[in-house]
């Protein structure tokens, strides 16, 4: 059933150490496809819970008509909790749909889900025929299933009409044009300077003939000075108010930093061989049947690789075979990097020690690293301040976090990298800096991930579908 629009009118929501955002206005038509986007912490979450009715806003209102019919689906799905991801979304899903809405608010909602799963969910979104909000840090979600973008940024949501792809070439064309705007006021202010310059030695020239033509009248030869320096000074300040409005547009137009990471070791070090071989492989936990058998796999030094399957099918027990995690049981042949030579990342960050503060983190890793060394390699993660390298991990949010396990890999690089779903729960600027990184890494990649987006930006080519080995 067809809604009326819903109008949002003057929304506010903040906190006693934040505004999310601010005086957000916006008409929401039946058949709207809207992705709300933005940092971790930046409100998204609660942004769907208010047009839900779960929460109420600092001001402003929500106005929907008798109608509407809201769906809606959480981000972790308690009442499902002996389900897989996958089952948990789907019985969620389904529950929600069986109001027969013609609104549907959805929170994550491809986290934990399984190629086949997220394949399900994409065409039931490109298929529902009412108005769609997600909050998602998917970009293939964001590319195929959405027409308009809500991005929470510096306190106020920015609305787009398009996609992902469309948004960010915007705002590079718009960031460009304005650094280009800058440059030439730059610029004038440079050559009124050289000009001021090269006027006040015209000046020192003329000031005998000046004191001497205007010797009988003080007045009007301290006015004769001062015509020149007030009309570069009013053009100065032209220019600096110019300038001032030109960074106030720029900062709007935010794009995350880069992220240029240097490698403890190179592609040189590691050399090309074999590093993971495992032939006639089973793996079992105790008393049950293997779960995975007839293992067979290679992967050399230079090699980038992902596990796939479905959700519980064995993906991360293979994982811990090679890791020799001894909760596994494993038979056949098996060869492998000392635990020392693999790094391992998940979403949870796992390898992180909450009771240290990010410059101990990495000072215990590379003891032989001077005080100087550390602080330069954690401001290659972003990590400036003396606020920021000295706070406790604990503290840290999950973008600070992910960072930081991506400086420990950097200043102490494994022979293997191991990753587990980590772009679950990452904002879209986080995961970004983690394709920079996972780009620049020399070694051999193990990575269980479900977004294929992701898996093609960092360069894996060879897929094995743990579905062969059972």
């Amino acid at each position: 059933m067809i809604h009326k629009p819903i109008q949002i009118k003057n929304l506010q929501l903040s906190f006693s150490h934040k505004t999310c955002f601010d005086d957000f206005s916006v008409q929401v038509p039946y058949g709207s496809r809207i992705a709300i986007i933005g940092r971790n912490g930046c409100g998204k979450t609660t942004l769907l819970k208010i047009l839900n009715g779960m929460v109420e806003p600092t001001s402003g209102d929500v106005l929907s008509a008798a109608d509407v019919i809201i769906g809606f689906v959480p981000q972790i799905v308690e009442e499902f909790d002996s389900l897989s991801g996958g089952q948990r979304l789907n019985a969620a899903v389904t529950q929600a749909l069986s109001r027969e809405p013609n609104v549907l608010l959805l929170d994550e909602p491809t986290n934990h889900l399984d190629r086949h799963n997220r394949k399900s969910l994409m065409r039931m979104l490109q298929s529902y025929p009412g108005t769609l909000i997600v909050v998602s840090h998917d970009t293939e979600l964001l590319r195929h299933c959405i027409d308009t973008l809500w991005h929470i940024d510096n306190g106020q949501i920015r609305v787009f009409s398009g996609n992902y792809d469309d948004y960010v070439h915007e705002i590079r064309k718009a960031r460009s044009s304005l650094e280009q705007e800058i440059t030439h006021l730059d610029r004038q202010k440079k050559d009124m300077h050289q000009k001021l310059m090269f006027e006040q030695q015209r000046a020192a020239k003329r000031k005998a003939y000046g004191e001497k033509k205007y010797a009988d009248d003080k007045l009007a030869l301290r006015c004769a000075q001062a015509t020149g320096e007030n009309t570069t000074s009013k053009n100065k300040a032209n220019i600096r108010k110019d300038k001032n409005k030109l960074l106030e547009q720029l900062t709007g137009l935010y794009l995350p930093e880069i992220i240029v990471p240097k490698f403890s070791l190179n592609s040189a070090d590691i050399g090309d061989r074999t590093i993971v071989s495992i032939s006639d492989g089973s793996v079992a936990y105790a008393r049950l049947e293997p779960l995975l058998q007839k293992i067979s796999l290679s992967i050399s030094s230079r090699d980038r690789i992902a596990i796939q399957g479905d959700n519980a099918s064995g993906k991360s027990t293979l994982i811990k075979a090679i890791m020799d995690d001894t909760c596994v049981i494993k038979s056949g042949n098996w060869y492998a990097p000392k635990i020392s030579d693999i790094g391992y990342l998940d979403q949870h960050y796992s390898t992180l020690p909450a009771e240290k503060t990010v410059l101990e983190t990495i000072a215990e890793l590379v003891p032989t690293w001077p005080h100087i060394e550390v602080r330069r390699h954690l401001n290659d993660f972003l990590f400036r301040k003396n606020e920021e390298v000295n706070a406790l991990v604990s503290t840290l949010s999950g973008g600070e976090k992910a960072r930081l396990s991506l400086a420990q890999i950097a200043a102490k690089t494994p022979k293997l990298l191991i990753l587990d779903e980590i772009t679950n729960n990452l904002d879209l600027e986080t995961k970004d800096h983690v394709i920079q990184v996972l780009k620049s890494y020399p070694g051999a990649m193990i990575v269980i991930s479900h977004e294929a987006d992701f898996l093609e930006e960092i360069g894996v080519s060879e897929m094995v579908d743990v579905k062969k080995f059972t």
